[in-house]
């Protein structure tokens, strides 16, 4: 071996050595980033094992020494509103400059693709684009990455919210980040974290999933899918059906015909959005711990076919992440399902009005959660309703009445009591702020009752006081009343500050979707 290959193969374990030395930190972490105010907000990253790292901004700094695994962690003191930008600097064996580094409020947006349509998509594209100057809204997007295996980064970087930039981020985030960067004129940073058709499931963590009963029978049939799935003869079968299409396509050019359809590329569930603890492990872990005043929330059409099951899923959802992140009870507001399809020409039952239930049922779970109610704004033909400005106004309600101390109404009128009077139903409200109005005609729609027989049938409403309806129909002495409660209820019933009423019902009938 000659000297010269020595001294090239010394200097290729040194050259290692040093890159595994250098000081990394996760993309969460960059410059154009958004710190959440008045918390102790932890930053992290990985070096050579017993290296000391110092982290400084804004006169304050904070070391620590790398573990066996050359992983470390500082915690911040409070810093207060800055929009002007600061630096944040990482030193150990090199240094790490992030520079236009903003304090103010930090919220993640997550669900599936409601959340995930982006603002080209939405109302008014155009204007919306060519409108979004704002160099303190700060945007990071994670990518969708499905796995059992906990991810510590992802590719992603913070950028300002520009027409170059806002629209490919997700519509209901920016539009919900511009009303409080409006409204209490801080830096904003949205982290946006959705997935198309994911389960609720796939955003907690398995193991603890695995414990609960509700989710035993989507335990199952997952563990049944990952034992008996095999992507490769999969992904055979497809290829050959490939061939035949071309082959068919090209006989179809050349006589003139139409190109029959292609066949679709094979997904594989076991890196899907379904799987138990997919979304948790490669979407959510890498975020998990960067300081955040709360979360938004605009997923359940999924879960639609298990919305009993949902009763119990979803709390333990939010639990898991507040869990998880250790900042305690952090807001957690959600978007009720819209309405969807075509409406029933008489009451029935429904797994959408079920999900839309166990949704609302939620808030008396855990606490400082709130339901923005869209049963208004959605559309039939779409299960992607273009309206996300409004959605993202109501959620913007929550956050200014609950976190920010401004004196608004963030909640829609929901049930509270009923008291039959011979042939009548007396329904009492909560939350009816100025009081119940009803939306383009001067009686409410949307109620149905029945007797003891179970059977439904639509009924006369009207608004007798600030927070009450009287019920009924006729012929029917009414033991129950359902509202709203159908996949594209007609139904008016809202407060006079505009936020339509909570679907409710106050029976406890067999539900379509109980054991599922």
């Amino acid at each position: 071996m000659s000297k010269h290959f020595v001294s090239i193969a010394a200097f290729s374990i040194l050259v290692g050595l040093n890159l595994q030395a250098e000081v990394k930190l996760p993309s969460i972490f960059g410059s154009h980033m958004v710190l959440q105010r008045d918390h102790a907000n932890p930053v992290w990253g990985w070096a050579a094992p017993g290296e000391k790292i110092t982290v400084s901004i804004a006169g304050q700094s904070h070391s620590a020494t790398t573990d066996k695994d050359g992983a470390w962690r500082v915690k911040l003191q409070p810093l207060k509103v800055n929009a002007k930008g600061q630096t944040l600097t990482i030193k150990g064996s090199n240094t790490i400059t992030l520079t236009d580094v903003l304090v103010g409020e930090v919220w993640v947006c997550s669900g599936q693709s409601n959340m995930a349509m982006s603002v080209d998509r939405a109302y008014d594209p155009d204007l919306e684009i060519l409108t979004a100057k704002y160099p303190n809204i700060r945007l990071i997007s994670v990518p969708q990455v499905g796995t059992q295996e906990p991810q510590n980064d992802f590719k992603g970087e913070w950028t300002a919210a520009t027409p170059e930039t806002v629209g490919s981020f997700s519509a209901v985030g920016f539009f919900f980040g511009r009303t409080l960067h409006q409204a209490l004129d801080v830096p904003i940073g949205l982290i946006d974290n959705a997935w198309g058709g994911s389960a609720a499931e796939a955003w907690i963590r398995r193991d603890r999933l695995a414990k609960l009963p509700a989710a035993k029978p989507y335990m199952e049939q997952w563990k049944k899918t990952e034992a008996d799935y095999d992507h490769e003869k999969i992904v055979a079968v497809f290829d050959q059906r490939l061939e035949k299409w071309k082959a068919a396509a090209a006989a179809a050019r050349k006589a003139g015909k139409p190109t029959p359809r292609r066949p679709r590329n094979p997904r594989n569930p076991m890196t899907g959005q379904h799987r138990p603890g997919n979304l948790y492990n490669g979407v959510l872990k890498p975020t998990i711990g960067y300081g955040i005043r709360g979360a938004i929330w605009y997923q359940g059409e999924s879960n639609s076919g298990r919305a009993k099951a949902y009763r119990d899923v979803f709390p333990l959802m939010i639990q898991n992440w507040r869990d998880e992140w250790g900042q305690g009870d952090f807001p957690f507001y959600w978007v009720q399902l819209a309405d969807f399809r075509d409406e029933n020409p008489e009451p029935m039952d429904d797994n959408w009005a079920e999900l839309r239930e166990a949704q609302t049922m939620t808030m008396d779970r855990l606490k400082n959660t709130g339901e923005a109610v869209i049963i208004d704004i959605g559309e039939g033909r779409d299960i992607h309703p273009r309206d996300k400005q409004n959605v993202a106004k109501r959620l913007a309600r929550w956050a200014l009445a609950k976190d920010y101390g401004q004196k608004i109404a963030c909640q829609s009128p929901r049930f509270k009591s009923m008291d039959i009077k011979g042939n009548k139903a007396i329904l009492t409200f909560d939350h009816v702020g100025l009081g119940l109005y009803s939306f383009d005609v001067s009686d409410p729609k949307g109620f149905a009752v029945c007797g003891k027989d179970k059977k439904f049938v639509w009924a006369s409403a009207r608004i007798v006081g600030k927070n009450q309806v009287e019920v009924w129909a006729e012929g029917v002495t009414p033991t129950q009343v359902r509202y709203a409660w159908a996949v594209n209820p007609v139904c008016t019933l809202m407060s006079r500050e505009g936020l339509p009423a909570t679907p409710f019902r106050t029976d406890d009938f067999p539900m379509v979707t109980e054991g599922k």
